[in-house]
This record gives structure tokens, sequence and C-alpha cells, in this order.
């Protein structure tokens, strides 16, 4: 008997004992995208695509409960579907917005694309959006005064926060709460917005969630190198999930690491993350996943997509007999981001100027287009379409020959040179600078200010907007010779689609 009554209470204290000692482990899942601007597949179909990363999405949250998707920036613009007008009106990002609503992203970093738009463009995609935005350092500018960004719509206004708190459990009821910071590069100065300092900025939002938090992320749209500086001053953040460079990577900092996934979703990065509530510790493993046909498609998504593809390419059929067609094959990227572009001559923008010259039968000196024009902000390689080519360049403009004075012509040489990492810097074809000699070349020899030049110029070029003296009303500018509708010159789009077709 006395036996029996020892086994029940060892039986009673066993069953007690393991009703308390929960399981201390919480797991939860991040997707991570950055830097996309399309929401169709890209390359003939062949990788990324909204339809195909909430497939992916869906996936995830079978495999566990807690997954969260972020955007790190850079969404709104630049895109070609953002420049079609619908109802009168400029998409400006609105396709992107609705996607990003049906698939219910849960945190939305601000990037510098976010502000191409207007204020009111800017503030009229705010309002259309149901997913959680996080603003750690730009601010609301209006008349003088900083103020948050805000959500206005029919549950009143919400301002965007500064740090953002999940709370997560596992199966046993451990619950945790996961804090997010962000912060956004100064690279594209608007008078509606005040950036502040991003690493002040982020180092005041980390210590207003470290009483409140188990452990805190990243979700940022920098450079690497401001990654890197905010992952050395923030030792307590072991992932940051950044964007703006446009190629994955994953960068290791002390404890902690940097990641970033390729641009318009072609890649996109998961992180499968347990945390110990008792010891604190947080392991990650991080799987950097390509996008492409085998990873399924979203039908719900899917359908998004497809009418918003209608309208562009309703657009595009204006144009182009066939905006899929693959025209050109890329062996190695063709580099059209922004940083580059607006720096350095690079090989998309030799390419772009060739074009150009090809449409005068090359029967021209060279030719010169303004970085800032081209607004892919990305590196394409693989099968172009013709879609692709608008991409790059969706505002168009034609292609204009003109005769101009040596001397005149040096002047906006020198002028887009000093303009380095601003749009007035000019990609060029057969124009090179001598940094030696501080001497402008043209085919190998010194250009001479007495001689006339006959160059190609993108038409925005001689608006002065960019560069201000440069002009028709110029006395340098001796003769501009007008395009018929038909000529490859007439669209800048179309003299490089026929370009690439005769090189291929």
């Amino acid at each position: 008997m006395r036996f029996l009554k020892t086994c029940c209470v060892i039986s009673i204290c066993s069953i007690l004992f393991s009703c308390e000692h929960k399981n201390p482990i919480v797991s939860f899942t991040f997707l991570q995208v950055n830097d996309v601007y399309e929401i169709a597949p890209l390359e003939g179909g062949k990788v990324g695509g909204m339809a195909r990363v909430e497939k992916l999405h869906q996936d995830l949250l079978v495999e566990n409960p807690n997954t969260f998707m972020f955007m790190a920036g850079d969404f709104l613009n630049p895109s070609l579907l953002g420049n079609v007008k619908v109802e009168g009106k400029r998409v400006k990002g609105r396709h992107m917005v609705e996607v990003m609503n049906a698939m219910k992203f849960d945190l939305v970093a601000l990037g510098n694309h976010e502000f191409d738009l207007n204020e009111s463009e800017l503030q009229e995609r705010l309002n259309e959006s149901t997913f959680q935005w996080i603003a750690t350092n730009p601010m609301h500018k209006i008349n003088g005064e900083l103020s948050r960004f805000t959500i206005e719509n029919s549950n009143g206004s919400s301002a965007l926060p500064k740090e953002v708190v999940f709370t997560v459990k596992n199966e046993d009821g451990v619950a945790m709460n996961i804090g997010l910071i962000s912060a956004t590069i100064n690279s594209n100065p608007k008078d509606y917005v005040d950036y502040g300092d991003f690493y002040q900025a982020a180092i005041y939002a980390n210590n207003t969630l470290l009483p409140k938090t188990d452990v805190i992320f990243g979700l940022t749209h920098l450079t690497i190198e401001q990654d890197k500086l905010l992952a050395k001053s923030l030792p307590n953040i072991p992932l940051i999930m950044g964007g703006h460079e446009h190629v994955n990577m994953s960068v290791p900092v002390g404890k902690a690491k940097i990641t970033k996934a390729d641009a318009n979703a072609k890649t996109v990065y998961i992180h499968r993350i347990t945390f110990n509530t008792e010891t604190k510790e947080t392991y990650i493993d991080s799987e950097l996943r390509p996008i492409n046909k085998t990873t399924g498609t979203d039908a719900r998504i899917e359908k998004i997509v497809k009418k918003w593809n209608v309208l562009l390419n309703t657009e595009l059929l204006e144009i182009m007999n066939n905006p899929l067609e693959v025209i050109h094959t890329a062996s190695e990227p063709l580099d059209g981001r922004d940083a580059p572009i607006r720096s350095i001559q690079t090989n998309l923008g030799l390419l772009i100027t060739k074009a150009m010259a090809f449409s005068f039968d090359n029967k021209v000196d060279g030719a010169i287009v303004n970085g800032g024009s081209v607004r892919i902000d990305d590196q394409l390689q693989g099968d172009l379409t013709g879609v692709d080519v608008f991409r790059i360049l969706p505002f168009g403009g034609g292609v204009l020959k003109v005769d101009i004075k040596g001397a005149l012509l040096i002047k906006v040489l020198n002028y887009g040179r000093l303009k380095s990492g601003k749009g007035a810097y000019l990609q060029r074809y057969n124009f090179d600078y001598n940094k030696e000699e501080k001497i402008w070349l043209h085919n190998s020899d010194k250009m001479d200010p007495n001689k006339v030049y006959s160059v190609a110029f993108s038409d925005y070029l001689l608006t002065g907007n960019d560069i201000p003296f440069l002009k028709k009303e110029n006395k340098g500018i001796l003769k501009v010779y007008k395009n018929k509708q038909n000529d490859k010159a007439s669209d800048i789009r179309k003299a490089i689609i026929e370009y690439l077709k005769s090189i291929q």
C-alpha cells in the first residue's frame, strides 16, 4: 500500500514538473526582399515575380506560422509601369502597393526611391497601404516644421513608427518580443523630407527597444559600408536585413551579419531563427533562395499582376509589335545602377550612346546622354526584351543630331564631369577624359575648340534643365537636325532596340 502511495506521489510530481517545464525555444522565420520595382517576372519570365514570392511566403507559413515578410526599401519607383497613365494619372507605385497589400507584408522600410515621388503622390501611396511601415530617421518637413509621416484613411491618422515590436509564441505558449529598427540613406534630397542622422536615429530606436524586447533586428536601406558602421555600433543586433546595392551579399560583422538579396526578387533571403528564452541566445540559419519557375506561383497575386500587365502591354503595343521578344543576350551585367551611372562611365551608358550614334548610321562624331535619364537602377544580364529597354529609359524622348562648336562641347563635357554623383553626369561615346593631361579626347586626339563636331544628344539635354547653358539658342550650337516620325532617332528606346538587334 505504501509502495502504491509512493508511486502515485512520484507520478503526480512528474506530471506537475512536465507541465511547468515548458520548451524555452521559440522559432520564427523572416522572408526578406529588397529593391523590387517590377511585379512580373523578368528575363523573359525566367526570374523574379511577386506571385512567386507569395507562393514561397505561403509555403513558409505552413512550415512555421511565425513567419514574417519584410521589404527593405525601394519599391515605389522607378518602374516602367509606374510611368504609365491610368485614368489620366501616372501609376507611381500604385501597382506595388496593391500587390504588397494582397501579399500582407508584415513590415516595410522606406528606401531612397520612395522619395522619387512628389509629396502628394507619396501620401497617396501611404494612404492606400494596409501593411505596416517603419520610418526610423526620415521625417516629414511641412513649412519648415518636422513631423512624422502619417497614413490618413477612414480609420483616422496614424504615424509611421520609429521602431516596431512583434510578439511570437511557441507551441507551449512561451512568448518573446522581437524588436525592429530601420535606417534610410540620405541620397535623394527633397524639400518635404528631412533624413536627419540615420546613425543616431537608429541608436536611439535600439535603446528604446532594449528594455521591452528579447532581441532586436535591423531592416535598413543603406550602403553596405553604412550598414557595417551600424552593425559595429549595435553589437546586440544579430542580423541587419538591408537593401540598396541590388546584388546579393551576406557580410559578417563580429558575431552579426548583414544580408541583401538581388533586386527585383531575383533572389530572396530566408532567415530561420531560433531564440532561447532562458539563455537569450539567438541562432540564425540564412538561405539565399532563387525565385524562378520552380518556386511556383500564387494564383491570387498572379491575377493582380496580369491586370496591371494588360495596362502596360496596351501602352507598349502602341510603340512596338512584340514587347517580350528577346532582342539581345547580355553575357556580362549591364550596369544601370543609380550610383555608377551618375558617376562613372558604365557599359550600359556606352551601349546607350553607341545606339544613339547608330540611329544616325554612325555619321556623327560621338554621342552624349545624361546619367539621370537612366532610371532602371539595376544590373541587367541574360536575355533582354523591349520591355527591359523601356525600363532603362521609361521617359523616352528623341535623339538629336547637333552641330556644335568644340569650345562649347568641351565646356559641356567638363560640366558633366564635375557633376559626378548627380543626374547631370554624362555617359559618352567617343569622348574620353585624360586625367593626367586634363584634356578631352575624341578618338584619342585632343579636342579642338575651333572645330565643329557632329554629336548625337538626348533631346532632354538640349532643354538646359541639367546643363543650364546647353540650349538650342546658344551660339555655340550651329544646327539641330530634325527627325522624321519613323526615324530610329525619333525615340531613344527605338534606337536602342534597333541597335541591339543589329549586334545580336
